[in-house]
């Protein structure tokens, strides 16, 4: 079988086509593939992953990801294969799509579209905001701080947008890095979103909170990050203010009462409106059970503790109390930025 310098692309391409025919033995010898690759790489200094094996690497950079407590799933990744689609049009109408497709009226599912790649001598388009849904940051202080610079960066395009706190930002795509990039209003219909209620409390509704179903989201990342960081929605005054806290000393722990209740909130809208949410005590049983499974197949499960504990009563998971494998940085494949 030819062999490649480990490190160069065409060493990393061997790798590749190794291991996914390692882990798919029906995909059969690796070797004629293997000179098909390294050949293509020759002639034009990349190659083309196949349908398959674009899926393969897909699933498996999501089970590299060290900072990811949902891999248990990794298996069940929907691979949307939309390589030939290269224009800021085309790609916005398929971001929508991927939307729609992994809200599944509710029952959301996780999901990966894959546009055209870079090429030696083609870069391909960039979306460029950092995820297809986010609040807008308006100058006034309205919003969501994290939007800020897209949020400003629209505006530059023509986006008019309001005040409002929970304003879904457009979609901006490049065609090239020297390119203004295009933006596009994201649809009604694309984004699904929930407001916020607490069970025990009416007043909460009052508080007009609400948070979009994607399946990126656990309900700590909402109750106990994006609502509540200081530097985002900062909710925690609040609702500790509606719950009649003493908020005069730290020792009252009524930053830690309100989130407790925040995280209800999340947790009780998202079941009562059928959308799916996964709470952090389960995802926490189930990462381990990863770990066990990635164990018996003799594989390691790189991991970030920072990221896999939870925000809130993380001392009460079981991810909490035991160490990871380490992070490995070239780790292949994995989801990298560009």
């Amino acid at each position: 079988m030819p062999a490649a310098p480990d490190g160069s692309l065409a060493g990393q391409a061997v790798a590749f086509v190794r291991q996914f025919h390692q882990e798919r033995p029906g995909a059969g010898d690796p070797a004629p593939r293997v000179r098909q690759v390294l050949a293509e790489i020759e002639r034009t200094g990349t190659y083309e992953h196949t349908a398959e094996e674009l899926a393969f690497g897909a699933r498996v950079a999501w089970r590299n990801s060290a900072r990811c407590i949902g891999r248990l799933y990794w298996r069940s990744l929907v691979v949307r294969d939309r390589r030939h689609v290269d224009s800021p049009d085309g790609i916005a109408e398929e971001c929508f799509e991927h939307l729609r497709t992994a809200t599944n009226g509710g029952r959301i599912r996780p999901v990966i579209t894959v546009f055209a790649p870079d090429r030696p001598d083609r870069p391909a388009p960039r979306i460029v905001n950092q995820q297809l849904v986010r609040y807008a940051g308006h100058p006034s202080g309205a919003g969501d701080p994290a939007g800020a610079v897209l949020t400003t960066q629209a505006r530059e395009l023509g986006w008019k947008g309001g005040e409002e706190r929970f304003e879904v930002l457009p979609l901006m795509v490049r065609r090239r890095d020297e390119d203004e990039p295009q933006w596009y209003e994201v649809p009604e219909d694309a984004v699904l979103e929930v407001p916020l209620r607490h069970p025990e409390h009416a007043w909460f509704a009052e508080l007009g909170l609400r948070w979009y179903a994607v399946p990126a989201y656990m309900g700590a990342e909402i109750g106990a990050r994006n609502l509540a960081d200081a530097d985002r929605y900062d909710q925690l005054p609040v609702v500790a203010a509606r719950l009649g806290l003493d908020t005069s000393s730290e020792r009252t722990l009524w930053r830690d009462r309100a989130l407790v209740e925040l995280n209800v909130a999340v947790l009780h809208s998202f079941q009562e409106a059928g959308v799916t949410m996964a709470d952090h005590h389960t995802e926490s049983e189930r990462f381990l059970k990863h770990i066990a499974q990635e164990e018996r197949l003799g594989r390691r499960t790189p991991t970030d503790w920072s990221w896999i504990v939870p925000p809130v009563s993380g001392g009460l998971t079981p991810v909490y109390h035991r160490y990871y494998d380490p992070v490995e940085p070239d780790l292949r494949p994995a989801f990298l930025p560009r």
